[in-house]
């Protein structure tokens, strides 16, 4: 078998790189291609941040016969602490061939061990893990709005070349209209009859003030996560305006005691039911048939996208009242009928248990793997937070 990598540069290779997928999914009714302008961005070094200290390449495949049989993208992130120097790979589509995996992950080795790197995770995405991150290997259902999506044939791709999973992510899901635990409804019960707790709803009119509230929160939560973890009010204020146009005023909320912010539950709704007819495209006429899903088209899944409460009121039971409140109030103002949390780390068992306290069911599951170069290393996995 011979291979040659092509390197992404230009429009042709581009445009490859995008539709390469596409074609490997088209008998696939759960595969929604993402956005092109979502996964450009990611390439784009005026958008993605990262660019700043980091590199990144990314690779076409091609067989004898000049087909494209596989697609790589491989960075450097200096901000992606771990305890040996480690590379990621991303954006990894294969046919099902190992020898096709094979050369694809050789080739990213060898690009990553001339850069220093003692290790390569993947598939990750060369940014936050809020998009493109992990292989999906159990729930093979449509994904979620930048979630990762590949056919069950990638998990042993990875495995026989010697990959190991560095940490699990799980889903969790529920019906909006079942009962919530009686856990939350007895803290609910108990914080609404104290004066100085209360819970605001995320509105549009009033973006800055919750942007501020929300840094706020989650540097306090995350501030012991490490790997890139803190955030800036004027970047996270310049995020909810660009999720403005999606945003839904009934299902995020805010807990504050004196007005002061402790606790916070972000939700959007699932966009990839409206993205899922446009084909990856985002154009005008894309933008105008969205708009016309988003009026017509009724959405009934919710996606949780984080979920933080302050170390001070850690284990006191304060989410139990926000998610009462906020479940209470979007029963009688959307029509969501379930709603999925985006992944946790199995690395985080304070999350998974707030999830299993909601009463959920597990929905999918995903992996980060890690590659050791040095094969005789022993391999540890992420440490418990």
């Amino acid at each position: 078998m011979t291979l040659t990598p092509v390197t992404v540069n230009d429009k042709k290779t581009v445009r490859e790189f995008l539709e390469f997928p596409a074609r490997l999914y088209r008998k696939d009714p759960n595969y929604i291609r993402p956005l092109d302008q979502d996964t450009e961005a990611v390439f784009d070094s005026g958008k993605n941040k990262f660019f700043a200290e980091g590199e990144c390449e990314r690779f076409l495949f091609k067989n004898s016969e000049n087909k494209t049989v596989g697609r790589v993208a491989v960075f450097v992130n200096p901000k992606y602490e771990q305890e040996q120097p480690t590379g990621g790979i991303g954006f990894f589509d294969s046919i099902d061939d190992q020898q096709t995996a094979n050369f694809i992950f050789d080739h990213s080795k060898n690009w990553l061990q001339k850069r220093g790197m003692e290790a390569m995770d993947g598939p990750i995405n060369f940014g936050e893990r809020d998009k493109f991150w992990g292989l999906l290997m159990d729930g093979f259902h449509e994904p979620l709005y930048g979630m990762n999506y590949n056919a069950p044939y990638y998990q042993k791709l990875f495995e026989n070349y010697g990959f190991k999973i560095y940490f699990n992510q799980i889903c969790f899901g529920r019906k909006v209209h079942d009962p919530v635990s009686r856990v939350f409804t007895v803290m609910h019960q108990k914080y609404a009859k104290n004066s100085a707790i209360s819970a605001k709803r995320l509105t549009k009119n009033n973006l800055e003030k919750f942007a501020q509230d929300f840094t706020e929160i989650y540097n306090k939560a995350w501030a012991d996560h490490g790997e890139g973890k803190q955030m800036d009010a004027a970047k996270t204020y310049k995020m909810f305006k660009e999720m403005k146009p999606i945003i839904n005023e009934h299902i995020s909320w805010f807990v504050y005691e004196n007005e002061k912010p402790i606790a916070m539950w972000i939700n959007i709704p699932d966009i990839n039911q409206w993205f899922k007819h446009l084909n990856g495209k985002f154009g005008w006429l894309e933008k105008l048939k969205f708009l016309l899903l988003k009026s017509f088209k009724k959405n009934t899944k919710m996606v949780g996208l984080v979920f933080g409460v302050v170390p001070e009121w850690q284990k006191k039971g304060i989410e139990g009242y926000m998610i009462c409140e906020g479940t209470l109030h979007l029963r009688k103002h959307t029509d969501f009928l379930e709603t999925e949390l985006q992944w946790i780390g199995d690395f985080n068992p304070k999350m998974i248990r707030i999830a299993e306290n909601l009463e959920t069911k597990i929905t999918r599951k995903l992996a980060t793997y890690r590659y050791l170069f040095d094969r005789t290393k022993e391999f540890k996995r992420h440490p418990e937070l």
